[in-house]
């Protein structure tokens, strides 16, 4: 099985988040297949290691993905399918890479495959399952935004989950309908983003709200509705006191918190970093700083990226070195997201 027969075989085992079973199974028979010393971990992460001596590097992507059915096809020499951008491709080309840098004898390091399940989903089990039993001298991690871009910095992310249930409410009433209160809600939480953006021009320093879920019924008697709010943090917002300012503007409605993380930026001098510049000019392309504001990718366009401060917190601050990337492949890969 070559490289692109391998990618496409993987792209084709649907992998939903919580439904990565069979793409693990995949990536680890396929591993050991290889030689490598592969397994699936307690949290269904597909983990490979290769390599006995040097730093601990880990490449570290994600398996699942986000609904909508892709035909996989190839068309124009380019992969379609779900997941080929993001980010199956990215960890495809670790795994390849690895073996080829293994068997050039120019592995330097020892290498930490890491396929990490519900990434896409706000649980991220995969990454906090791996994050306390390994401590890599550097991470990569494969997500696409363009091959020639080094992305610096990564927003923050806060996930706010709204409930409210209440007396039913008569059209010609006072009180207002449960959905108007969420709606009302919603606005208390763009005009608290507007005044902290104030005077704030540039997108990665501003926090980014987004309307995510409704929902609403009844049963007559009582009313009840439901929303997800998703907002993205700039740095210097730490999420557990924005939940605190957001939780006094939720009235009568109870409020859950979640994937709680705060923003990083790596600096432009690091070891990774500067390796990366020299790569993307030895392949004749001319590298681009960039801050991956809203964790939408550009489609196509599998890229380079930054260290992740969810992984190894710890490792992070003493090692400020642990950086995310991925190297195109041979065959471009097309993710047309439906979000």
């Amino acid at each position: 099985m070559n490289d692109e027969q391998f990618l496409e075989a993987f792209v084709r085992i649907p992998s939903l988040s919580g439904q990565e079973a069979a793409a693990a199974a995949f990536l680890v028979a396929h591993m050991q297949g290889l030689g490598v010393r592969a397994f699936v971990d307690a949290a269904g992460n597909a983990i490979g290691e290769v390599g006995t001596s040097g730093p601990l590097v880990a490449l570290l992507g994600h398996i699942d993905t986000v609904p909508g059915d892709i035909a996989v096809r190839v068309a124009d020499g380019r992969l379609y399918g779900r997941g080929a951008v993001d980010a199956k491709g990215p960890f495809a080309t670790f795994i390849r890479a690895a073996l080829r840098a293994h068997e050039s004898g120019r592995l330097g390091c020892r290498l930490l495959l890491i396929g990490a399940v519900e990434e896409e989903a706000a649980s991220s089990k995969g990454a906090h399952f791996v994050k306390e039993r390994y401590t890599p001298d550097f991470c990569i991690i494969g997500e696409p935004s363009g091959w020639e871009r080094i992305t610096l910095g990564y927003k923050g992310r806060l996930l706010i989950r709204y409930r409210l249930e209440q007396p039913s409410a008569h059209s010609a009433g006072e009180l207002r309908a449960a959905p108007e209160q969420l709606v009302a809600f919603w606005r208390a939480v763009e005009a608290h983003c507007q005044a902290f953006n104030q005077g704030r021009e540039r997108v990665f320093a501003q926090i980014s709200p987004s309307l995510r879920q409704v929902a609403s019924g009844g049963d007559g008697l009582h009313d009840w509705v439901e929303g997800t709010i998703g907002l993205r943090l700039p740095e210097g917002v730490e999420p557990a006191a924005l939940a605190e300012e957001l939780s006094a503007l939720a009235g009568g409605a109870a409020l859950r918190f979640e994937s709680m993380c705060p923003a990083f930026r790596s600096p432009r001098s690091s070891a990774l970093a500067s390796a990366f510049v020299r790569a993307i000019r030895h392949n004749g392309a001319t590298w681009l700083l960039a801050q991956n504001r809203h964790r939408r990718h550009e489609r196509g366009r599998p890229g380079l990226g930054l260290p992740d401060r969810r992984l190894w917190p710890r490792r992070l601050s003493a090692r400020p070195y642990a950086e995310r990337a991925h190297r195109t492949r041979r065959i471009p890969a097309c993710d047309r997201r439906t979000q």
